[in-house]
């Protein structure tokens, strides 16, 4: 008993990540179809320690007959191709920016919302959110939850992942050619500034009131998963970290919360891992997460600047957790909830 299922973008960091999480979770599939651009097509790819994979064509695809399309392309592409796959009948779950802020589209974290998925029927699109936002909303939901959050203010610590395989060639790159005396000039395309070494404070584009598109979409999403009333204000920066994104939050509440009920909460809460011991390496650090599916919770303090203040530091791995695992977990529960047994 299982499902047919397509992966848009399989030959990228996340889309590689997908297969290789379904395999792990033993996702009910009777199979697995990657998809990519025409010059992708024939490639092969493993699923599992077993099977290895020909890449098809996106272009000429036909979704008929697929049930679950998990996609992370760039927006322009699930623009054009997740409306047809779910034309076709395919229940679409985008990891692009294109969809999220779509009121006919539920944004989900399963660990936060997970009713919000009875909602694909109107496009039968579901998104995931940016990978910042995942991470972030996970760790407030059970203190939300306790003591009601009214103001967040959040900086993040991005690795370059985040922007592609190109993005990490290039850290690397950079790192290598400073030790032989290259010009770092040598190596930069995806960034406006040198990376290695250095802490950029720009991701994604600028918009009129300054602040960035990245920053952005913490405020709108947090909003739309979470509850609309909280207010977030973001400053996100790329870090020289591979993988794994880090993120100094401090948060204000309505209710009078302590430090001792929000460590309970944070440990009873599905997803999280509390690690905060007030000593030397008595926290984890995005190097740590790395492979780990869980967010990782430490620095838990009160913010004496503001009646029921916390602050926190939260670190995930953002292509697990912050795209290719939440996507995951949207489709296992809109199939134990929603789809039922595949004949």
């Amino acid at each position: 008993m299982g499902y047919k299922v397509a992966v848009v973008g399989a030959t990228g960091n996340v889309g590689r990540e997908l297969l290789s999480i379904m395999a792990e979770r033993h996702f009910p599939v009777n199979e697995v179809v990657p998809l990519a651009s025409h010059r992708s097509v024939g490639r092969e790819i493993s699923y599992g320690d077993d099977e290895v994979i020909a890449v098809q064509d996106l272009a000429t695809f036909d979704f008929k007959g697929t049930d679950i399309v998990l996609s992370s392309p760039g927006a322009s592409v699930s623009a054009e191709f997740s409306p047809r796959a779910a034309a076709a009948g395919a229940v679409v779950i985008d990891n692009t920016s294109f969809w999220r802020m779509d009121p006919d589209v539920p944004l989900v974290v399963p660990e936060v919302n997970p009713g919000a998925i009875a909602g694909y029927s109107k496009k039968g699109i579901i998104a995931n959110p940016n990978c910042s936002t995942i991470q972030m909303v996970v760790a407030m939901k059970p203190l939300h939850d306790l003591a009601k959050i009214t103001r967040c203010i959040v900086s993040t610590y991005q690795s370059v992942s985040g922007f592609g395989k190109d993005a990490m060639d290039e850290l690397f790159n950079q790192t290598k050619g400073i030790y032989v005396n290259q010009p770092t000039e040598q190596h930069r395309q995806s960034f406006t500034k040198q990376i290695a070494f250095n802490c950029i404070p720009h991701i994604d584009s600028f918009m009129d009131d300054g602040s960035t598109k990245e920053e952005w979409k913490m405020v709108v999403e947090t909003k739309k998963i979470l509850d609309p009333s909280i207010k977030v204000h973001a400053t996100c920066v790329r870090v020289p970290v591979f993988v794994g994104h880090g993120e100094s939050i401090t948060l204000e509440f309505a209710n009078s919360i302590d430090e001792k009920q929000a460590r309970l909460a944070l440990q009873k809460a599905p997803g999280i891992i509390v690690v905060d011991e007030r000593e030397d390496g008595g926290y984890v650090t995005p190097k740590e997460c790395v492979g780990e599916d869980d967010v990782y919770v430490s620095r838990i303090r009160s913010d004496p600047t503001v009646d029921n203040g916390l602050s926190l530091w939260v670190v995930s791995d953002n292509l697990r957790k912050g795209a290719a695992l939440n996507t995951v977990q949207i489709a296992e529960t809109l199939i134990g909830q929603y789809m039922g047994n595949a004949a």
